[in-house]
């Protein structure tokens, strides 16, 4: 079939060459080059059958993905595939993005494996989890308690009779629920009990656990484990649960890299007990990546389908526009497809700064620890919040058919959205953030110097002068200048920090409790971080554009980032006006700016979204299809349902006609 005529213009009026843009957001043409290769190792491979799943029960779904899971162990090392990235590409084209029932085994099982266990048990564990014969889970969460881990209940009790630990879940609330791939596919998993020994709760430590028989795959006596049944998504995995009744493990299951606990029972404490949130702070810099792709894909679908569709009248008796020359359409897309880019490049950052600064703790150096974990713990919210509502804006965006499942926004969006849950709720993760910024405001305060992230706030005390001399200062405001708005973003920042701050010790001075006082200012708490996080969004988006060589290139991004940093202010022009840090007329300029924006990115729009490089197979959607034949195949699309499989259904003899006959 053709290309669709009004896409085929829409990429011959592109500004720039998409090629150039795609190999940025890869990290290089090599790796642009690589990632194809292993996408066609997928593509061009009759064993990997790619069926439209949307037209599957929930059991047929979770049986397929485990085919597809195994087959992939198997190409992976037929293949010789062993980079984490490769894993990690190749693991998304043979899934589509998609969960499947492997996910928490090579995503969390394996490495804390490898970040939390002695040379003895990863000799013992690892080689077998990772050929496979050894299937795990990490089981953490449970009925009662998800993202306040000191109030989990499960234990582990050690016996020095028998140097075992004796793992139970006292209540039904501590019974392990939600697990991936606990429910049907795992035989072990990593679970995170409160350690008793010789009379004394120890806090949560990490046990490996067998809970099914090798073999039979049958599960082990004490064990009851099972599907937690249908969810809001994530059909494809068997989220579990599960119960320990007096299950007994050996002393060398406890995993001993850091914290150790004796034959006799004496418990060795760790050098610091940061040192476990390794694998956390590892997924949430992963969910900031993934909150970019799945933000993408939903524009670029949108924004496709918005090229193809035409709709209604500018002027009488012309012919319909496209639904992306309305202003309101780009200002629904424009501003979610900047902070898929903005994303893009926050993520990597972050996955470079977890190794970099992984590498320092296994030299022992922990300073830049407690800012690693409030960074991840906050842009990992702000990202998924901001993807997850802007998936579904996309959605609404298409209208009529973006309700159907053919969009594949349903899909993206009930898929993504658990992400503002897992690793951390979101606005428990806002207000550990906002710890970490209290800390160091109280150290600015009383005369130490803070770095990192956070630097702003050593200009704080510089900063009490009369509001006027405040509101003056950004009077030199170029909204032209992605640089000048990074100022703007931090000045809000060190505002709302300082603000909660004070606010937090007026509630302290009214001798409240600190917990007390710290729930009573929780708001302005969560805003602070928000307003931390966005400006170090709009600081790494800033830095990345000089990074570009293309001017071509370079200018398109420069708009994106630009009208990522206008439109926020846009959006939150309170804070920038009660902080005096933009006037009336500078918030009425930012407003007419980002129109104008909108008008400069509408030609580069669909070259744009293509130089997400997704493939169709990828994107799993008939509005946002390269080639834009949207209406022939939904049409097709929709005679593949299971219902068209007989012209009369079963149920018109059965309940219709009889009714029928009796009226």
């Amino acid at each position: 079939m053709a290309m669709n005529p009004d896409l085929r213009k829409e990429r011959e009026a592109a500004s720039f060459h998409t090629e150039l843009l795609t190999s940025v957001l890869d990290g290089g043409a090599d790796r642009t080059r690589r990632r194809r290769e292993l996408e066609a190792l997928v593509l061009n491979d009759p064993d990997f059958k790619h069926e439209d799943v949307n037209f599957l029960s929930r059991s047929e779904r979770y049986e397929l993905a485990i085919k597809k899971s195994a087959l992939m162990v198997m190409k992976l090392r037929e293949f010789g595939i062993a980079d984490p990235d490769e894993i990690y590409w190749f693991k998304s084209f043979v899934h589509h993005g998609r969960p499947e029932p492997l996910d928490l085994h090579l995503g969390m099982f394996l490495p804390t494996l490898l970040t939390q266990a002695t040379q003895e048990q990863q000799d013992r564990f690892f080689m077998p989890a990772w050929n496979l014969e050894i299937i795990g889970t990490y089981a953490q969460t449970e009925m009662g308690h998800g993202t306040h881990l000191r109030g989990l209940e499960t234990t582990a009790t050690y016996d020095p009779a028998t140097q075992e630990f004796i793992l139970n879940s006292p209540t039904v609330t501590s019974i392990k629920w939600w697990p991936g791939g606990l429910g049907k596919t795992s035989n072990h998993a990593i679970v995170l009990a409160q350690l008793h020994t010789q009379g004394q709760n120890h806090g949560l430590h990490a046990f490996i656990v067998p809970i099914r028989q090798l073999g039979t795959h049958e599960p082990l006596p004490g064990i009851t484990v099972g599907d937690i049944g249908p969810k809001f998504g994530y059909d494809e995995m068997d989220n579990g649960y599960l119960k320990m009744d007096n299950f007994r493990i050996p002393r060398e299951n406890m995993l001993m890299k850091f914290a150790k606990v004796e034959p006799d029972g004496t418990y060795v404490k760790p050098l610091s007990d940061k040192l476990t949130y390794g694998t956390m702070v590892f997924i949430r810099s992963i969910i900031v990546g993934d909150a970019a792709r799945s933000l993408a894909r939903a524009c670029t679908i949108a924004i496709r389908y918005s090229a193809v569709r035409h709709q209604s009248e500018l002027k009488p008796g012309e012919p319909e526009p496209q639904i992306l020359d309305y202003q309101t359409q780009q200002y629904r897309l424009f501003p979610l497809l900047a902070a898929a880019y903005a994303f893009h490049f926050v993520g990597a950052y972050m996955k470079d700064t977890y190794r970099r600064i992984t590498a320092d703790i296994n030299d022992g150096d922990l300073r830049e620890m407690p800012e690693l974990h409030a960074l991840s713990a906050g842009l990992k919210a702000f990202s998924s919040w901001i993807a997850n509502a802007g998936i579904e804006e996309c959605r609404m965006a298409c209208g009529g058919h973006g309700y159907s499942r053919c969009s594949g926004l349903p899909d993206i969006y009930v898929n993504f959205t658990p992400s503002c849950t897992y690793e951390g709720e979101n606005t428990v993760m806002m207000l550990q953030t906002a710890r970490f910024l209290i800390k160091s405001y109280t150290q600015v305060s009383s005369g130490q110097l803070v770095s990192g992230m956070v630097s702003y706030l050593n200009d704080l005390p510089g900063q009490r002068i009369q509001p006027q001399q405040v509101g003056a200062r950004p009077a030199a405001l170029h909204i032209s200048n992605p640089a000048s708005l990074v100022e703007a973003y931090k000045l809000r920042a060190s505002r709302l920090v300082e603000f909660a701050a004070k606010n937090l010790q007026a509630e302290l001075n009214r001798r409240r409790s600190k917990e007390d006082a710290w729930n009573r200012t929780s708001v302005d708490l969560v805003r602070a971080s928000e307003a931390h996080c966005h400006y170090v969004v709009v600081k790494l988006f800033t830095a990345k554009i000089s990074e570009i060589g293309d001017p071509a290139t370079r200018a398109v991004v420069n708009n994106l980032c630009l009208l990522f940093a206008l439109h926020g202010i846009s959006k939150h022009s309170g804070d920038f006006l009660q902080g005096g840090i933009l006037t009336d007329a500078q918030i009425t300029q930012v407003n007419q700016r980002v129109k104008e924006l909108l008008a400069l990115i509408r030609p580069n729009a669909v070259a744009l979204v293509d130089s997400f490089d997704f493939s169709d197979l990828f994107l799993g959607s008939v509005l946002g299809r390269y080639d834009g034949n949207v209406y022939e195949n939904m049409f097709e699309w929709s005679k593949k349902s299971p219902l068209n499989k007989t012209q009369v259904h079963r149920s018109f003899h059965k309940h219709l006609k009889p009714m029928q006959a009796k009226l």
